[in-house]
Parts: structure tokens; C-alpha cells; sequence
């Protein structure tokens, strides 16, 4: 396949051959040769992915979205709503034809729709969950305090002997907000981030991992990011996961993590979890506007992929090792 590797839109590295067609606006049909596994967005082969994004950004940038039949780049609204949330912004269907055309991704309607600001939009209570061992309690309660603009609600659940959830102190958090629980985790990570979701006292929850981290501000974004999905049906949010190994970022990327949940949502798998969605994907969409770091050193890495073998045979994804040595490449 001739073309650029990453996706002009999501960066991932998951363009592939397309018989995907659009139908624009005044009758015209226009089939695309490529199209990105992740995020949707379909292209030519011998379009310019900087000049494509110009063009995408500049539209992105006005009230209403409309759509150019001529660009070296198409896609339908539902792809239109990650690719706004690059940039903080949302967007609403213009009509019930439009939204009919975004509940089933990928139709064939070519985009448009409304758009607006996610900073100061509708919000909705976000809860923040953080899975950790004991020896990492402090560390991660020491995290909290530049998350406070965004949550009233925290959650932090130690691999330990069972315990409810008590209160904690925490700068910038009122009385009672911030709680740590113990549930042995046991080997399997699907049930441990259950329990973390039922723990939860708002209608979302955003889940993390002791070893990574989460910018304030794309955490800022969280709670408008959560009407936005439950005004298209949606359950589940990924974000992008930067993985540095030993200091370097990884080719694994965007490596997107659905850790952005209705807390009714359930995880499946021992290992490599995610959630299991009564809908398929078509229940969730990539969130563009930041992203979730995640330290690694290279001898973690190898001793994991062993790790998880043993823990669910056939799940300990050795290919998935070799690609977090790699360094990232564009």
C-alpha cells in the first residue's frame, strides 16, 4: 500500500484499503481507496495529510460543519465528532437524518453538523478511579490535588485484602470526596475495575492505572465530553495512551484505552481488559483532545507479556511487547 503510514486525524497507524463511498450534498458519490481502522477517516492514497488536516481544522473551526466533495479526505459524523474533539470541540446533527446517520457508523452520508465549545459546555459528574498496589498509595493520593477542578468524586482501589472505602484527606477536595478501598485483584483485571466502577457516585468514571498520568486540562474536558456521548448514545470514550519505555515513546500509539465509562459499563478479560459493550463499538468513539501517559521501563514490559500468558493463556499478546520496544515513528 502506497500512502502515508499514520492517520492525518488520530495518528494511528491503521490506514488500510477502503471500498467505503460517501454521498455528498447535490447527488455526488465519491468512493475512497483508504480508510483509518481507528478513528474512520477515509482518504486517497496520494493526498497530503498535513494540507488534509489544514483544510479539516479549518472547518472545524466554524459554527456549522460543512463538508467539501473535492478534499483528498471524507468522512461521515460519526467520525466528525472524534476528529472535532481534536481541537475541544463538539458537535450536534443538524436534522434526524444526520442523526439517524451517526447512531449507524460508518454511513455513507457525508458529515455536517454543528459545532461548539467543549470548555463551557453541558457537564456531567465524572468520577476518577485509580487502580494501585499498597506501596503506591501515597504516590498516587499525591497526584490528586491537580485534579480537583474537574471531579468531585475519587476512587482509588489497592490490590489488598478486602476493605470498604474510607475517606482520606486531600488538598483541594472536600471532606469525603477522595476514598481508598482494598479488593485483591487475584490475576484477574476485568473484575478489579468492576468493583472500581461500582465504587463510583457519578453516572461516569474515568479509570486509571498507577503508572499513568492525565494532563488537568484534558481532564477538565471529561465532564462535557460525557454529555456529548450520552447525546449520541454512547457508553464508552477512548483516549489516546502515550506509552514512554525507559524514557522514549513507544510506536505503540495511539494505542486508545476505553477507561471513559458509564459506570454501568462492565470490563471483560483477565488480562488486556476492556469493555465489553451490548452494542459493539459502535457504543463508543475516540476522544482526540488529550491524551493518558503511561511509564514503562523495557523490563516491565517483558515480564508482563510472560506475566499475562500465565494469567489467561493465549492473551499475553508477545507481538504487542515488541511493538513498545519500538520507538515511535511517524
Amino acid at each position: 500500500m502506497t500512502g502515508p503510514r499514520r492517520c492525518f486525524v488520530c495518528a494511528a497507524a491503521m490506514l488500510a484499503p477502503s471500498t467505503r463511498s460517501l454521498d455528498f450534498p447535490g447527488g455526488r458519490q465519491r468512493l475512497f481507496p483508504l480508510a483509518c481502522g481507528s478513528c474512520g477517516v477515509l482518504m486517497e492514497p496520494d493526498a497530503d495529510p498535513e494540507r488534509c488536516w489544514r483544510d479539516l481544522a479549518q472547518r472545524l473551526a466554524a459554527p456549522v460543519f460543512v463538508t467539501d466533495p473535492e478534499a483528498g479526505y471524507g468522512l461521515d459524523l460519526y467520525t466528525l465528532r472524534s476528529a472535532a474533539t481534536r481541537l475541544g470541540r463538539g458537535v450536534r446533527p443538524l436534522g434526524p437524518v444526520d442523526r439517524a446517520a451517526l447512531l449507524q457508523p460508518h454511513s455513507a452520508r457525508a458529515a455536517q453538523g454543528v459545532l461548539y465549545d467543549l470548555d463551557g459546555a453541558e457537564r456531567r459528574p465524572v468520577a476518577l478511579g485509580v487502580i494501585c498496589r499498597p506501596a503506591e498509595r501515597e504516590s498516587v493520593l499525591a497526584t490528586l490535588p491537580a485534579q480537583a477542578a474537574w471531579t468531585a468524586d475519587v476512587v482509588i482501589l489497592l490490590d489488598a485484602p478486602a476493605s470498604p472505602a474510607r475517606a482520606v484527606a486531600v488538598p483541594g477536595f472536600a471532606p469525603g470526596t477522595v476514598r481508598v478501598a482494598a479488593r485483591p485483584l487475584a490475576g484477574d483485571f476485568a473484575a478489579q475495575r468492576n468493583a472500581l466502577q461500582d465504587l463510583a457516585r457519578a453516572p461516569w468514571m474515568l479509570q486509571l492505572d498507577a503508572d499513568e498520568a492525565l494532563d488537568p486540562a484534558t481532564g477538565a474536558r471529561l465532564p462535557a465530553l460525557a454529555v456529548l456521548a450520552e447525546a449520541g448514545d454512547v457508553v464508552s470514550v477512548g483516549l489516546p495512551r502515550c506509552n514512554h519505555v525507559d524514557g522514549i515513546l513507544s510506536d505503540v500509539y495511539p494505542d486508545v484505552q476505553y477507561r471513559l465509562n458509564r459506570t454501568t459499563v462492565r470490563y471483560a478479560g483477565r488480562v488486556h481488559e476492556r469493555p465489553a459493550l451490548p452494542g459493539g463499538w459502535k457504543q463508543s468513539f475516540i476522544a482526540l483532545h488529550g491524551a493518558i501517559d503511561h511509564a514503562l521501563t523495557g523490563a516491565h514490559v517483558r515480564a508482563r507479556s510472560q506475566r499475562y500468558e500465565a494469567l489467561d493463556p493465549g492473551r499475553g499478546r508477545p507481538e504487542e511487547r515488541d511493538a513498545l520496544l519500538r520507538p515511535y515513528r511517524a
